[in-house]
């Protein structure tokens, strides 16, 4: 199934180009040729001559980043934009979220919404949309506003996923907080799902783990780029059987956003390392799993500086760590494993081999996972005195 996506604004035409790039490798180096394919159907469409095309539609009220991510994309030589997959103006919304939803977004719509319909054509079968855009500014939230809405009204029985840039809390704009309230309460009664990504967590990620000294916003979209793609590229369950066709969409709002009220998704990978160091570096899935399960307790984004004293509430407590860090609560999570021997996790004929054995005295499989966040524990505080 195919998914067409929208990039709004300088943002979402940012982004767009490195995700694109990221899903382009995968489609054509894949691991194997079903999954290859699946990923060029999911995100591309052929040309005639064989040249992929990202089933995208690039909008902006400026030309200039719309100009520079074709260029890129051209440049890559393993794919492009479509040639007439965009539209621009040439005066922006001037950061003012009204002056996109109100001005902007109203006076384009028919341009826009041709343009999205072509690229729906092109799918034999649709998964729905996905919108990317920045909440600070104006034309990504504004008119990214607008053309969810629109999406909404046109599209009403397809899957919508909106992929948000949260600001820096230092500010980019000064009137950001007033287009980021403003972009959140209306998307939520748009969107089926709200992806959201913080700048100030993705720029702690390249300072502390890829060890980049001069952080730009093309290593901040790298980042989100790269966590993206891991989300939506194809995957395979216990229950579709070798089968790659899947709606990524539909298995996201469905396993996560399950209740209207809760949309709000957020995104943690491991491992995260230049990728200098990875030829040096030895990983386990069960060592994998272990600090992901952590990370995602301690509601931590990042594998450095994991809380380790906090543990799963009982009943109605809520315990706290001894750093104040409360237990993360969280209505649903998707796990997604991709590497080699991943089907040799959870999957694999020893998982959990005689727990049963240990079940049937009082003994559940939380206290065995407590257990070993407990030791892992106790060894990182012997390494720390070394």
């Amino acid at each position: 199934m195919s998914m067409v996506t929208l990039q709004l604004g300088q943002c979402g035409n940012q982004i767009g180009p490195d995700l694109f790039g990221i899903l382009s490798s995968d489609a054509l180096h894949g691991p194997r040729r079903s999954y290859g394919a699946a990923s060029r159907e999911r995100f591309f469409h052929s040309t005639a001559h064989g040249d992929l095309v990202a089933r995208a539609v690039l909008i902006d009220m400026e030309p200039k980043v719309i100009k520079q991510s074709m260029a890129k994309a051209a440049a890559s030589g393993t794919w492009r934009y479509g040639d007439a997959s965009h539209f621009s103006q040439k005066q922006g919304s001037g950061n003012n979220w009204a002056n996109g939803y109100c001005v902007h977004g109203p006076r384009h719509r028919e341009v826009v919404e041709e343009l999205v319909r072509r690229e729906v054509e092109r799918c034999d079968r649709l998964a729905g949309l996905m919108a990317m855009m920045s909440v600070a500014g104006g034309t990504g939230s504004g008119v990214g506003t607008y053309i969810t809405q629109c999406l909404r009204d046109t599209y009403a029985k397809s899957f919508i996923l909106n992929h948000l840039t949260w600001p820096y809390r230092t500010g980019e704009v000064i009137v950001q907080n007033y287009n980021s309230v403003l972009t959140l309460a209306h998307l939520y009664q748009l969107s089926d799902a709200i992806l959201v990504h913080e700048n100030d967590m993705v720029h702690k990620i390249c300072s502390q783990l890829l060890n980049i000294k001069h952080i730009s916003f093309s290593d901040v979209n790298r980042v989100i780029a790269h966590q993206m793609g891991s989300v939506l590229q194809p995957s395979l369950s216990a229950d579709s059987h070798g089968d790659y066709s899947r709606n990524p969409l539909g298995e996201l709002v469905s396993t996560l956003a399950c209740h209207p009220e809760y949309k709000l998704l957020s995104v943690c990978t491991i491992p995260q390392m230049p990728s200098s160091s990875i030829a040096y570096s030895t990983f386990s899935w069960p060592g994998l799993l272990k600090h992901l399960r952590q990370m995602l307790i301690s509601n931590s984004k990042m594998e450095e500086g994991i809380d380790w004293h906090v543990h799963p509430h009982v009943a109605s407590e809520r315990p706290r760590s001894l750093t104040g860090t409360s237990f993360n609560v969280s209505l649903a999570n998707l796990l997604i494993l991709r590497g080699k021997d991943v089907f040799s996790t959870e999957t694999g004929r020893s998982y959990r081999a005689y727990i049963h054995q240990y079940i049937k005295f009082g003994i559940s499989e939380e206290d065995f996972l407590e257990s070993f966040t407990s030791l892992e524990q106790v060894i990182a505080s012997y390494t720390q005195l070394s």
